[in-house]
């Protein structure tokens, strides 16, 4: 999801492309390396897409000051539209027990082929399986709709400051009648809006 939203408000941030990509390559190792420690990583056999999950069953710690200098070392000057969009996400997360796709993204030569429909798919088995909802942002129709498509569920969106693009909070819950899960409205009590 976050490609496709650091195209949109955060890309305009980083206005040079030179900095652009080497600011995206820096902030999606770091993103890719933290998936690998604290979540779940979901690649095609070929490496042409790839997945983060997070499980989130409770409230979550807050990142750890860490975290922030490893943003601010990846991005730089740009960190705090990373560290703005993160504490926006969390702020709008549902509370309910649930898989968290913080990330997807599809090689470009092999968009349009259902290649993350299919690494999509697999997961949702998996959840399916175990009983387990899941949630994502999306940020433009298209990809909104191809989560609706999958059995998410959309929920109100969340209004990014200074031209950021409308972003969908997207639920795919697991009831026991077979119909798609309403949106979860309960969102995480401590936490104010920004």
């Amino acid at each position: 999801m976050m490609p496709e939203v650091a195209v949109g408000g955060i890309a305009r941030g980083v206005a040079v492309a030179a900095n652009r990509r080497t600011v995206y390559f820096r902030y999606f190792k770091l993103v890719f390396n933290h998936g690998l420690q604290h979540g779940r990583v979901d690649t095609t056999d070929d490496q042409s897409a790839v997945a983060i999950w997070y499980t989130r069953d409770q409230v979550p710690l807050v990142e750890s000051t860490g975290h922030y200098y490893e943003v601010e070392r990846a991005t730089g000057r740009y960190a705090p539209r990373f560290l703005l969009l993160d504490a926006i996400f969390e702020t709008h997360h549902p509370h309910a027990p649930h898989d968290y796709l913080a990330y997807v993204a599809v090689d470009p030569r092999h968009q349009g082929r259902g290649v993350g429909t299919a690494l999509l798919t697999n997961a949702h088995q998996t959840l399916d399986a175990a009983n387990r909802a899941a949630y994502l942002e999306a940020s433009n129709t298209r990809n909104r709709d191809l989560y609706q498509r999958l059995g998410y569920r959309q929920g109100a969106p969340i209004h990014l400051p200074t031209e950021g693009p409308l972003i969908w909070r997207m639920w795919r819950g697991q009831p026991t009648d077979g119909t798609p899960a309403p949106f979860p409205t309960d969102l995480l009590p401590h936490r104010s809006p920004l």
